[in-house]
């Protein structure tokens, strides 16, 4: 059996490396259109590679994407966190989980993911071959014949084919599967952060508040966690986990809106309102400059006060009813304008690609071409940040290794 991985990502090597342990005597060989494999991996988690989450619960990991949550909560019950951390365990790769769930691989290296693959690859005989990139499938008699975008390339006769080239920025990357039959969602970025061009909040640059809630004017769009003040605008989980639910809103939107920022981490205003009348009550004569709430960096304390228009000078006691309401305000519903959008680190995902009504996720085989399967980000999946993107590429790219057919289901 002749077997096609079309992409040299992580998906397209895990589909590979499972597909050659389940059939070692079959011919697997990886096609990756660039000249090297990998190439994501290497930068993924700032050169450290977020391998997985470690979460365990179903219910709670599939709920980390906004697209593809329904299917993958079946697909995890086959392979999943649990799982992925066995399989690079027992190839050697010690692991470690940080305070925020996320998983990397002890040597804090994508290098050592990269070897581990490249090495997996060679101990089976997994073929790997760059500079391939494929223009077009095709139905020959029994199987599928691809060609090839080098001109003068010959063509080539595969049995089964595994789909894997990662997430498109654009249709026009995913015209030759939509031409063999599959519906296509339209590609727009995920995973984003905000540009505020011209905003002094840019000034701030640096300070991140550990525990905010975000939300979008004129939409249900919510997001929490730490928040990132960058020198375009705002970053961090709370952000990108808006850009995520919110891709197609947002897009729509032309990147044009407006954030409320709730810098407190609490959503109850008579919260918030008890908490600085106890202030007043406790440090009357403290002035407000020198006195935070909530231990809000004193960079960001001092810019929301000259917001709200109130003296640092002022006492606590002086503050009345009207500067009560102001901070009150400014601090449960911050106002900001969003203009644009900036590819979080190096890290390009798309919501959108081959639509998940297309494939059965049983198998990872397309409906509509028995002998096709899909892995990663080239379907119409994606997760926030937390390594929950590549937790999505092992589990499809291990379910689609599996070959099993789903004809006759349909």
């Amino acid at each position: 059996m002749k077997i096609a991985v079309i992409g040299g990502g992580a998906a397209g090597f895990f589909a590979a490396l499972k597909v050659k342990a389940n059939h070692p005597d079959s011919t697997v060989t990886i096609l990756e259109k660039s000249s090297k494999v990998l190439a994501k991996v290497k930068v993924s988690g700032g050169g450290r590679c977020n391998v997985t989450n470690a979460c365990t619960s179903i219910k709670q990991l599939s709920e980390a994407y906004p697209r593809g949550e329904k299917q993958l909560k079946k697909a995890f019950r086959i392979f999943n966190t649990v799982h992925c951390r066995d399989w690079f365990e027992s190839r050697g790769i010690e692991l470690v989980v940080q305070e925020d769930q996320c998983i990397f691989p002890k040597s804090q290296d994508s290098q050592t993911i990269i070897d581990c693959f490249l090495g997996e690859a060679k101990k089976l005989g997994v073929a790997i071959q760059t500079k391939k990139g494929v223009q077009k499938i095709r139905k020959n008699e029994n199987q599928w014949e691809i060609t090839f975008i080098k001109k003068g390339e010959p063509h080539a006769n595969y049995d089964k084919i595994i789909i894997a080239t990662g997430g498109s920025p654009k249709r026009s990357g995913l015209i030759w599967l939509e031409e063999l039959g599959h519906k296509i969602e339209e590609p727009v970025p995920s995973l984003f952060t905000f540009n505020m061009p011209d905003n002094p909040v840019r000034e701030l640059m640096g300070i991140v508040v550990e525990k905010t809630f975000t939300s979008i004017e004129g939409t249900k769009l919510k997001g929490d966690g730490p928040l990132l003040i960058t020198h375009w605008g705002m970053s961090g989980p709370a952000i990108l986990k808006l850009s995520a639910f919110g891709a197609r809103i947002l897009a729509n939107k032309n990147y044009q809106f407006v954030i409320n920022v709730n810098w407190v981490n609490t959503t109850n205003q008579n919260e918030v309102l008890s908490t600085l009348q106890d202030i007043i009550r406790e440090n009357p004569q403290k002035i407000l400059a020198n006195f935070r709430p909530y231990l809000l960096p004193e960079r960001l304390w001092h810019f929301l006060l000259n917001k709200c228009e109130l003296t640092h000078q002022k006492r606590w006691s002086e503050l009345g009813k009207k500067g009560l309401n102001k901070l009150i305000n400014i601090l449960c519903h911050d106002r900001y304008e969003v203009s644009g959008k900036t590819t979080f680190k190096e890290e390009f995902v798309t919501c959108g690609g081959v639509s998940l009504e297309s494939i059965n996720f049983n198998t990872m085989e397309s409906k509509v071409c028995p002998g096709i399967y899909f892995a990663g980000e080239v379907m119409d999946i994606d997760g926030i940040t937390g390594g929950y993107n590549f937790q999505s590429a092992w589990t499809t790219g291990w379910i689609a290794g599996g070959l099993k057919s789903s004809e006759g289901k349909h």
